[in-house]
């Protein structure tokens, strides 16, 4: 079956919204599979940008079919005001390029308040969450108490299960955090109002959408959020999102076996960036970090917070690799690093004294970490204008080679801009 997982291989922040819009003139459907609002993609097509939190990526594709699946949180109010947005712009013209599986979560107003509330409480302890709601939203769903995006369309079972969630939540609001309270009728009749909104949207069971359209040979791309290095089980805990980012989660989320799948993309960055607290064992501090920061205009596209900065990191890509079973890669960026004398990447790590090639599980020990480098010749030439990776400077071919070769993994696609026409195919996406 023709299924295709595009997962980020980093801290998140790789590209993959521009890999997966380019990705997308080849694909019948993109399944957005997990994460929240707390994700921004960015998109810049014949000059003009878009960020999109909620609605997947291929959405610019007018015959492509996008699906937000049962593993998404999804904040009510952000993925409406994002359709009608996308409306306004003329993106989308019917509804069927835009289905919402009755099973995903729906995130609220408590759910956010109590991120924000927790966050301030623990003061400089802080994970550093984007304060949107997705942890509490994920705890709802593990704890069984969630309200389902089908729920809406059931009034008298969305009441019933509001005000359930409210008596507990308002509890938590109130005695331990301080805070206002939600009230439980202003929410409810919000929320019946937007669910007027986004019926023509609904799909009572996209696993079996998903299934039919791979059984049929349709070309489907399952599109994450967030990268490998923030996953929940497997990340740099505590300093990780709530829900699981690997591509195994594509199945989980979509509700498709792993059978399923043909490839798995890894997206990384011809550097590394991370946003919020936690290690980061590559990080560049000063002058050097901030140049990187300003020329790849490394700030949040959901925050706008600046990104911590730093040379690409082997060994940690090698994890991701592994854990996620990454058969090709897309690598990102890679103008970004044009008029560096040199550039550093780092293959492996010292800790306490010992040379290992193999990332620690504990975030304790991963900030202890000392990277070890490799020094490579850096170019000189602006390379957003070159079409093909044979024009590529040899110094920047040479450092594409180094990363494969040092992967054994082959790279399929190098960006060299933010445009979709900045884009180098080494080897085509779909067998």
């Amino acid at each position: 079956m023709p299924g295709i997982i595009v997962v980020g291989s980093q801290w998140g922040d790789e590209g993959k919204g521009k890999v997966v819009d380019v990705f997308s003139a080849q694909a019948d459907f993109v399944v957005r599979y997990q994460g929240g609002a707390n994700a921004g993609h960015t998109l810049v097509v014949n000059g003009v940008k878009t960020v999109l939190h909620l609605v997947p990526s291929g959405i610019l594709h007018p015959k492509t079919v996008c699906i937000i699946a049962a593993g998404v949180v999804l904040d009510i109010e952000e993925v409406t005001s994002e359709i009608n947005a996308l409306k306004e712009a003329g993106l989308i013209q019917n509804p069927e390029q835009l289905r919402i599986s009755d099973s995903a979560t729906v995130l609220l107003t408590y759910h956010r308040k109590i991120d924000q509330a927790r966050e301030k409480a623990l003061g400089h302890e802080k994970i550093g969450t984007t304060g949107r709601g997705i942890g509490p939203a994920y705890e709802d769903r593990a704890a069984r108490q969630a309200i389902l995006f089908g729920d809406l369309f059931d009034p008298a079972t969305l009441k019933e299960k509001l005000t359930a969630s409210l008596k507990e939540k308002n509890f938590l609001l109130e005695s331990y955090y301080k805070t206002e309270p939600v009230a439980v009728e202003p929410l409810y009749k919000r929320l019946l109002q937007l669910a007027d909104e986004l019926a023509p949207y609904r799909c009572k069971d996209a696993s079996t959408m998903i299934h039919r359209a791979l059984k049929s040979g349709k070309k489907v791309l399952f599109e994450g959020a967030q990268g490998t290095m923030l996953d929940l089980l497997h990340g740099t805990y505590p300093y990780v999102t709530s829900s699981s980012t690997l591509s195994g989660s594509a199945c989980v989320g979509s509700g498709i076996g792993p059978n399923s799948v043909q490839k798995i993309i890894g997206i990384t960055k011809a550097y590394t960036t991370r946003v919020g607290s936690g290690p980061f064992p590559t990080e560049l501090e000063g002058d050097l970090g901030e140049r990187i920061r300003k020329e790849g205009a490394e700030f949040g596209a959901t925050t706008g917070r600046p990104r911590r900065c730093g040379w690409l990191d082997l060994v940690a890509m090698k994890y991701a690799i592994r854990v996620n079973g990454i058969t090709n890669l897309a690598l990102m960026k890679l103008d970004v690093l044009s008029g560096h004398d040199k550039i550093e990447v780092c293959t492996a790590y010292r800790l306490d004294g010992q040379e290992i090639k193999d990332l620690p599980t504990s975030s304790a020990e991963l900030s202890r970490i000392e990277p070890i480098y490799k020094s490579l010749a850096g170019w000189s030439e602006d390379i957003t204008q070159v079409r093909s990776i044979q024009d590529l400077p040899q110094a920047a071919r040479d450092y594409v080679q180094f990363i494969a070769t040092e992967l054994a993994t082959p790279i399929d696609v190098v960006s060299v801009g933010p445009g979709r026409e900045q884009t180098l195919w080494i080897k085509p996406l779909f067998n």
